[in-house]
């Protein structure tokens, strides 16, 4: 396969600036960040529990050759604090939902990391309309109980039992009874053909702790989303053994890199 300030300058045609804004999407204040200007918008969708402060290291550089939007979903950041289960599904149109109140009318080229990916794969089917590409970065899969488990089926059992101990403890279970329930994602053609980027770490640690870490399982992860990337007409996959699970901060220069040559394949 194969983000309550007034934004100062929104309208002007090189550069915008950019300051901490919240908006009211339903019932919910959802803190955001816009900078920049240019044909294309692309949105930041930060992993797991995180921010928009998940992008600092990419924000700005990206703001410097077109419009960017970074945000923190309900629950996490400066946004409205819950405790309660959110699926893709809700995300997803959180996310419509933010584009229409903040009037972004044009598609939007999807940057998304983590579990963030997630909520993007389930976007692009459910509203097709508002995206027009997507780069994913170290994407989380419904697939990586299945990676643990051909490993080690004991010990990875208790492993994710642990994960999902841990993260239902946080009052917050939304990415391990969403994505690890084994509820099957869309893939193409359910997504329709546009391009799209992969990022996925294949770094070897010295000292795994987890099954996950391992050298196999790092292998059988590139290969993973090797295979998912290529199977889209305007697929593409990039595998880097210099970053971990953050590669927005660890390397942030091929991120940039890669979301230019993604806009041009837009253009």
């Amino acid at each position: 396969m194969k983000k309550v300030v007034v934004i100062f300058g929104c309208l002007l045609p090189f550069f915008a600036v950019s300051a901490a804004q919240t908006a009211k999407v339903g019932e919910f204040e959802i803190e955001y960040e816009i900078s920049g200007s240019g044909k294309h918008t692309v949105l930041l969708e930060a992993g797991g529990t995180a921010g928009l402060s998940d992008w600092d290291p990419v924000f700005d550089k990206i703001a410097k050759f077109t419009k960017v939007i970074r945000y923190s979903r309900v629950g996490n950041g400066n946004s409205t604090q819950i405790q309660r289960h959110f699926s893709s599904d809700d995300y997803a149109k959180h996310v419509s939902d933010f584009l229409n109140v903040i009037d972004v009318q044009e598609p939007v080229l999807y940057l998304a990391h983590s579990y963030g990916a997630y909520i993007a794969r389930t976007f692009s089917v459910s509203y097709p309309e508002q995206i027009n590409a997507m780069m994913l970065i170290e994407p989380s899969s419904e697939h990586d109980v299945d990676i643990i488990r051909a490993i080690d089926l004991k010990k990875g059992n208790q492993e994710i039992a642990q994960i999902k101990k841990d993260d239902l403890s946080n009052g917050m279970s939304n990415q391990y009874l969403d994505f690890w329930s084994k509820r099957p994602l869309p893939d193409y053609p359910e997504i329709r053909d546009i391009p799209v980027t992969v990022i996925a770490s294949v770094k070897k640690y010295k000292e795994p702790e987890l099954l996950f870490f391992t050298d196999e399982a790092r292998y059988e992860w590139g290969q993973l989303h090797k295979e998912w990337a290529e199977s889209f007409p305007q697929g593409q996959v990039i595998l880097t053994d210099k970053s971990y699970h953050y590669v927005q901060i660890d390397e942030p220069e091929l991120v940039i890199t890669e979301l230019r040559k993604l806009l041009q394949r837009v253009n």
